[in-house]
C-alpha cells in the first residue's frame, strides 16, 4: 500500500510536451503494428514492414517516377493524400517538415502490389484481360487534426490513419468504356469497432467489403480510421518500451477475487502498479494524455466528414465507437445523416467513477447460463462437446451448470498443470479460464471451442486448454521470428488514458476501501465480467495526478434535435453493451431515434438476424427508419448449430473445425472489438 500511496501524493508534475525522440519512436512502432494487422498487404512472409519496404523499393526503383495504368497518385486536391494500399503507406512522420513529399514517395505504381478488393460473385476478373475490372480497391490515406482544438495557440497536430475500401475501383488512364470506376460512392461509411483503442483501419480490412455488401449492396465506399493515440495514428501511446515489460507484471496485478487469498492486499499491489503506468505515460508522453477523450475523438470525426466532402455523416459505429457517435451527434447535431449504434453504450455511465466497469455487468453470465450452457443441451452431443451423456444420463442444463460450478471451483482452488511443445510447462489457472470465458461471450461462434475445451479440462486433458489460454495469455510472442527491428510495444494503456479521462470529474469517495468494496459488489454481482471490467477502470484512481484538466470532455444531455433519427441496435445477451443501455438512450433521445432489439448472443448484431439486417439497409441506402421507437428482432440461427443444416452437414463440420484454430479466429474477431479486458484477454497486436 505503502508505495502507491507514496506515488500518488506527490505533486502533480509540471506539464511536459511531447519530445521530437518519442515521435519517432511513435512512428516506427505504428508502422510495425500496422504491418501486422494488415497481412493482406505483404507477399514477404514473416517480414517486418520496414524490411518489407525496404525491399519493396530495392526492386521497384523505378517507381518514383510516380506513374502508373490508373494515373498518379495522391491525386491533386485529396484531403486524404489516399495511395493504393502497399506495406510503405504509413502516415509520415510528425517531424517531418516535407510529409506530403515523404508521403508522394511512398507510391507505388505496380498494380500487382496494391491491396485489391474481392472481385464480385459471378465475374472472373478478367473482363478484357483486366484481372482488377470491377473490383473495389483500399486506399490508405491520412489526415492532419489540431492535437488540442480547444487553444489554437497549441500548433501541434494529431496525424490520423485512414484506410477505405473504394467500390467503384480506379479507372484506367484513357478508359472512358465505365464512367463510374474510380469515382467516390455518394456515401462512404465510416466504421469504428469500438475500445478504446479499437483500430478502425484493421477494421477496414478485416471487415469493409462484407459492410458495404452487407448494407449497400456494394454501392458505398466504407472508411475506417484509428483514433488518435491508436495503432497507426500520430502520436502513438506506448507506456512501456516492450511487451515483455508488461508481461512481466500482469498476471501478479490481474489475479481475480476469487483466488486472492487477500483482496485487500491484492489490490494493493495492482493499484502501486496502476501508479507506476500512470507515471510511466506521463514521463515517456508528457501532456498527450489530456487530449485523448471522447470529446476530442468526436472532433476529429467531424473533420473525417469535412475531409470527404458530405454534408453529413454516415457511420455505422460499434461497442465504444456507439460513445463516439452520441458524443459526435451532441456535438455536431446539424451533421448527423445515416448513423448505425450498435452494440449501444451509455456515455453518461463513462461519466460516473468506475462507470465504464460497474455499467456493463447485466447480460454476461444469463450469456453463460442461457447460451453457452443452454444452448449447449439444446444442439446436443452432436454439435456440444458438454452435451455428451454423462454416466448414460443425458445431459440437462442444471446438471451441466452445477458440472461447470465444480470445475471453476476447483480451477480456483488449484490451477491445473500442463505442458506444451511450443511454450514447455504452463498452468490452467482460474482468472486466465474466466477472462477466455468472458471473451467467448462475445463471439458465440467460439462456443464450441470453448465447449471442447472444458469437456477435455473436465475429464483430466489439460493440453487443450493450455493451448487456448497460451494463444491469448501475453502480449510478447516469443515464437516471433527475430528481426533487426523489434516488434513496438502495444498501445495497450490507451484504453486506460480514454476511460479515466472521460470520468475524471467524477464526484465520490476515491479511498482503496471505495475500490475495494466496488470489486467485490462486481465480482459477486457478474463471476465472468467484474474482475475484467473493474481492472479496467482501476487506473484511474492516478489519471488526475499527471493530467488534472483533460480538455474538450463533453458533458452535455443526449437529447439534441438531429437532422436525421439515428439507429440504435441493442442485444438481449450483449456481455459488454446491455439492452438497457439501448433503451436508457432511446428514453433521452427520443424522436431522434428508434431501437432494434436485437434477440441474440455476442456483442452487437453479430448473431445475424434478417429482420435486423433489412432494417439497417434500408436506412442506409434510403434513410428509412420504423415508425415505432422500438423493434424486435430476431437471431435467425442458434450457437452450435450456425450452417448446419442437414446432418451430413454436421458431421462434415465436426470432422474439420480444429478448435484451437476456430479459437484463433475468434481472437481475431476480439481485436476489433477491443473491449479493455484484462492483460489475459489482450491479443490485439499479435
Amino acid at each position: 500500500m505503502g508505495r502507491a500511496s507514496d506515488l500518488a501524493r506527490q505533486p502533480p508534475p509540471s506539464p511536459r510536451r511531447l519530445s521530437p525522440g518519442w515521435i519517432v519512436a511513435g512512428v516506427a512502432a505504428s508502422a510495425l503494428v500496422l504491418f501486422a494487422a494488415f497481412p493482406q498487404l505483404t507477399s514477404w512472409s514473416g517480414s517486418s514492414l520496414a524490411s518489407g519496404a525496404a525491399e519493396h523499393f530495392v526492386h521497384h526503383p523505378g517507381q518514383l517516377d510516380n506513374s502508373s495504368p490508373y494515373g498518379k497518385f495522391p491525386q491533386e486536391g485529396d484531403s486524404f493524400h489516399f495511395l493504393p494500399c502497399t506495406p510503405a503507406t504509413l502516415p509520415p512522420a510528425l517531424e517531418d517538415s516535407a510529409p506530403e513529399r515523404t508521403w508522394a514517395a511512398r507510391f507505388d505504381p505496380v498494380p500487382e502490389h496494391w491491396s485489391w478488393g474481392a472481385p464480385q460473385v459471378g465475374e472472373n476478373g478478367t473482363a478484357g484481360g483486366d484481372p482488377y475490372a470491377g473490383r473495389g480497391i483500399y486506399l490508405c490515406g491520412y489526415l492532419d487534426v489540431p492535437l488540442d482544438y480547444t487553444n489554437k495557440s497549441d500548433t501541434r497536430i494529431a496525424r490520423l490513419a485512414v484506410t477505405k475500401f473504394q467500390v467503384s475501383g480506379l479507372a484506367r488512364v484513357g478508359d472512358a468504356a465505365d464512367s463510374s470506376a474510380g469515382r467516390k460512392s455518394e456515401r462512404t461509411i465510416v466504421i469504428e469497432p469500438g475500445g478504446p483503442g479499437g483500430s478502425g483501419t484493421s477494421y477496414a480490412w478485416r471487415s469493409a467489403q462484407n459492410i458495404t455488401e452487407r448494407f449497400t449492396d456494394g454501392k458505398f465506399d466504407v472508411l475506417g480510421w484509428d483514433p488518435r493515440g491508436v495503432n497507426a495514428s500520430l502520436p502513438a501511446v506506448a507506456c512501456f518500451p516492450h511487451d515483455a515489460s508488461r508481461d512481466h507484471w500482469s498476471i501478479l496485478t490481474s489475479l481475480h477475487h476469487a483466488v486472492s487469498k487477500s483482496p485487500r492486499e491484492q489490490l494493493e499491489i495492482a493499484d502501486a502498479m496502476n501508479a507506476a503506468i500512470m507515471r510511466a505515460c506521463w514521463e515517456r508522453q508528457g501532456d498527450l494524455g489530456r487530449f485523448l477523450g471522447t470529446g476530442m475523438v468526436a472532433r476529429d470525426l467531424e473533420q473525417i466528414r469535412i475531409a470527404l466532402g458530405e454534408d453529413e455523416l454516415t457511420g455505422y459505429l460499434v461497442s465504444y465507437g456507439t460513445g463516439i457517435g452520441q458524443t459526435y451527434a451532441s456535438m455536431f447535431p446539424d451533421r448527423v445523416g445515416r448513423l448505425i449504434l450498435d452494440g449501444t453504450e451509455y456515455v453518461r455511465d463513462h461519466r460516473l467513477r468506475g462507470g465504464f466497469g460497474w455499467t456493463a455487468l447485466d447480460n454476461a453470465t444469463d450469456a453463460w447460463r442461457d447460451g453457452f450452457l443452454g444452448e449447449c443441451v439444446n444442439a446436443g452431443p452432436e454439435h456440444c462437446a458438454l452435451a455428451k451423456p454423462k454416466e448414460g444420463k443425458p445431459v440437462t442444463l442444471s446438471d451441466l451448470e452445477k458440472r461447470m460450478d465444480a470445475l471453476l471451483r476447483s480451477l480456483a482452488t488449484t490451477p491445473v498443470p500442463a505442458y506444451l511443445p511450443s511454450s514447455g510447462p504452463t498452468l490452467v489457472t482460474y482468472s486466465a479460464l474466466v477472462d477466455a470465458i468472458y471473451g467467448a461471450m462475445y463471439n458465440a461462434r467460439s462456443w464450441p471451442s470453448l465447449a471442447q475445451t472444458l469437456s477435455e479440462l473436465e475429464d483430466g486433458n489439460s493440453t487443450l486448454a493450455a493451448s487456448i489460454l497460451e494463444t491469448s495469455a501475453w502480449y510478447y510472442d516469443p515464437e516471433t521470428p527475430c528481426s533487426p527491428n523489434p516488434v513496438p510495444p502495444s498501445d495497450a494503456e490507451l484504453t486506460n488514458l480514454v476511460i479515466c479521462a472521460d470520468s475524471y470529474d467524477a464526484s465520490g469517495p476515491d479511498d482503496l476501501g471505495w475500490w475495494l468494496s466496488l470489486w467485490g459488489n462486481m465480482t459477486s454481482q457478474n463471476w465472468i465480467a467484474g474482475d475484467s471490467r473493474f481492472y479496467t477502470v482501476l487506473p484511474c484512481r492516478h489519471y488526475t495526478t499527471y493530467w488534472p484538466q483533460p480538455v474538450g470532455v463533453y458533458r452535455g444531455d443526449l437529447n439534441h434535435t438531429l437532422k436525421h433519427p439515428v439507429l440504435l441496435i441493442a442485444e438481449t445477451y450483449d456481455p459488454a453493451t446491455p439492452l438497457r443501455n439501448g433503451r436508457r438512450l432511446l428514453h433521452e433521445m427520443g424522436d431522434n431515434a428508434r431501437l432494434i432489439v436485437h434477440h441474440g448472443y455476442g456483442h452487437s448484431s453479430r448473431d445475424t438476424s434478417s429482420c435486423t439486417e433489412s432494417i439497417a439497409r434500408a436506412y442506409i441506402l434510403n434513410g428509412t427508419l420504423p415508425d415505432s421507437p422500438e423493434t424486435n428482432c430476431y437471431a435467425d440461427e442458434k450457437p452450435y448449430l450456425y450452417g448446419v443444416k442437414t446432418k451430413a452437414a454436421a458431421a462434415a463440420l465436426t470432422e474439420t473445425q480444429d478448435p484451437v484454430e476456430a479459437w484463433q479466429e475468434h481472437l481475431r474477431e476480439l481485436v476489433f472489438l477491443k473491449p479493455g479486458l484484462s492483460p489475459a484477454m489482450m491479443v490485439w497486436k499479435r
